[in-house]
Order: structure tokens, then C-alpha cells, then sequence
């Protein structure tokens, strides 16, 4: 049994769902306890909202993020796996910054989601530069521009069985 934790960073994005699905393999696989972590900032930025900081707005974005993580998990894997020892945590700040103080163990392990080609990566650069645990990137599936584009605007109704 290792003690460590598996850290899990959750966008939303395809990237991390697939991120999400290995991070519960490695825990299960590992005996760690899995960690799926959302960050989020005011979306005008930390130093304009200390300018004018607001509780209500900043309690209605805090509730977005938990919103979005709450729908990843249940996309990704419909519930938190009930072997694996899990939790959820929605934390203010920059993700490369959240994510490296929580997986700041040499034992944990810290996964990420990446788009295949996509050059500019912020936060999986800052993870590479100040991560001390070893970090696993998840690529995300492959999938057309034109999959994406439909699958943006599909209703559930699109995929209800005609019969």
C-alpha cells in the first residue's frame, strides 16, 4: 500500500476526463486515495478583484467550478468509484500552483489531461518545471474538428433511441 495520493487536475475538457479515467486506474491500481481537484480564478483575475473584491460574485464563480467538476466526475465515470478512497476539492488559485501544493509529496502522483498537438500548455509546463512528484499526462481522444463542432451543439434528444 503506498501512501501517497493521486492528484487529479479537472477542466471539463476532454483532456481531463481521459486525466480523470487514469487517475482511478493509478489509485485503484496503487492503493492511493484519488484527489480530483478544479481550480478556479475570478475571471477578471486575481489583482482586479482585490481592487474591488466581491464575496457574491466570488461565491458565484467558487459554485461554477464546483458545478463543473461535480458534471466531469459524472461524465467521466458517472460516480466517485466506491473502492477507492475519494474526494473532490474545488481550490482558488492558478491550476499549475493548486495542483503542485496538493501533490507535493515525492510519493503522490500527479495526472493531467493534453490535447494531442496542442504546443502551448501553461499549466502542464509549470508542472514540469515545479512539480515534485512524478506527473502522468492522459492524452485526450482524437477527434475531428467537425466531431467537436457537433458534439458542442448535440442535445440530448440526439441521442435518444428511435425504435
Amino acid at each position: 500500500m503506498t501512501r501517497g495520493r493521486v492528484v487529479v487536475g479537472v477542466s471539463g475538457s476532454l483532456g481531463s476526463l481521459a486525466a480523470l479515467r487514469a487517475a482511478v486506474d493509478a489509485a485503484r491500481n496503487s492503493g492511493r486515495a484519488l484527489v480530483a481537484v478544479t481550480a478556479w480564478e475570478p475571471p477578471e483575475g486575481e489583482i482586479l478583484y482585490a481592487r474591488n473584491p466581491d464575496s457574491a460574485w466570488a461565491a458565484y464563480h467558487e459554485g461554477l467550478a464546483r458545478r463543473m467538476l461535480d458534471r466531469a466526475v459524472e461524465e467521466a465515470l458517472g460516480a466517485l468509484p466506491e473502492d477507492v478512497a475519494a474526494r473532490k476539492l474545488v481550490v482558488r488559485g492558478r491550476a499549475g500552483r493548486v495542483l503542485c501544493a496538493l501533490a507535493e509529496r515525492p510519493d503522490d502522483l500527479l495526472v493531467i489531461g493534453a490535447r494531442p498537438g496542442v504546443r502551448r500548455a501553461p499549466v502542464r509546463r509549470y508542472l514540469q518545471q515545479h512539480a515534485r512528484s512524478a506527473v502522468l499526462t492522459a492524452p485526450a481522444p482524437h477527434l475531428s474538428r467537425h466531431t467537436v463542432r457537433a458534439l458542442r451543439h448535440a442535445r440530448a434528444e440526439d441521442f435518444a433511441l428511435h425504435g
